[in-house]
């Protein structure tokens, strides 16, 4: 199958809205406990990309492209004022567990969809800083050749060390659907990738952002550890991890927007138990 949704450029219909390694099998998740891996704050940054390239002519969805210059300035940015990027899975066990993240201030950098740019132009960003990213992948979608990652590709991020997780079979707005399709958009894509790579698949993230109470029963009926939202916020380890907010980083964000942007981050209020706004996870 192939693991991709989404073409870089072109109008296509199914194009999403705008606004914004254990070797564990899947498992019902652990309960959060008492350790905070921010001193400051208890709360820890979860960044959202998708494209990391520059726009092409006709994108249908200018929001998803940052060039990789950016993000390159962004990460040298993050590195001297005190992060490192670590993986969801190791967020999860130190607030599980007190497992150490290391030194330093943790933020975990999130890609949604599957684009081949991220293994092409985040991937090498990121080993050069010796950090790791979180991929969530479509099961099915467009094709390499139409701007996705490739299997060997996916293979390739996993070898350096990223978390692979998921965004369902086929990114459909889940509060939308049936029950049936609703346990195959989630549990399926969990077995299938977990099959086909040999990793967890321990977080889900919610196509075009949209969950509901429905939607959280039938993650956490399917053993994810948590699943992500594109709520703006700051992940802590006494929020609900079914509800895990995180930062859109948009095109044009200069290296000091992005640290001000998780500043004043600080103060925004929990994920809501239903969003169906909009959103481009």
């Amino acid at each position: 199958f192939l693991i991709a949704f989404g073409p870089p450029g072109g109008t296509s219909t199914r194009a999403r809205t705008s606004a914004t390694h254990a070797s564990r099998s899947p498992t019902t998740p652990a309960t959060h406990t008492s350790t905070t891996p921010t001193a400051a704050t208890g709360t820890v940054p979860v960044l959202m990309y998708h494209v990391v390239a520059s726009q092409p002519p006709g994108a249908s969805n200018p929001s998803l492209y940052v060039p990789q210059d950016q993000f390159s300035a962004q990460m040298q940015a993050l590195k001297a004022a005190g992060w490192h990027a670590v993986t969801l899975d190791q967020l999860e066990s130190h607030w599980s567990h007190g497992t150490s993240l290391g030194p330093g201030k943790p933020i975990v950098l999130t890609f949604d969809t599957g684009y081949h740019s991220q293994y092409a132009n985040a991937l090498p960003v990121l080993k050069a800083l010796g950090w790791v990213g979180d991929e969530s992948l479509v099961v099915s979608g467009f094709s390499p050749s139409e701007g996705g990652i490739s299997d060997t590709e996916i293979r390739g991020l996993i070898a350096a060390g990223w978390e692979i997780d998921t965004q369902s079979v086929s990114h459909r707005d889940l509060i939308a659907v049936g029950p049936g399709e609703l346990q195959t958009e989630v549990a399926s894509s969990r077995q299938l990738l977990h099959q086909r790579y040999g990793v967890p698949v321990n977080w889900f993230c919610y196509p075009l952002g949209h969950y509901d109470p429905t939607v959280i029963a039938a993650v956490k009926a399917a053993g994810y550890t948590g699943a992500m939202t594109t709520v703006a916020g700051l992940a802590g380890q006494r929020g609900d991890p079914y509800r895990l907010p995180r930062l859109t980083v948009l095109p044009g964000t200069s290296p000091s927007a992005l640290l001000a942007q998780i500043a004043s981050a600080q103060g925004d209020s929990a994920p809501p138990a239903s969003y169906s706004g909009t959103g481009f996870a």
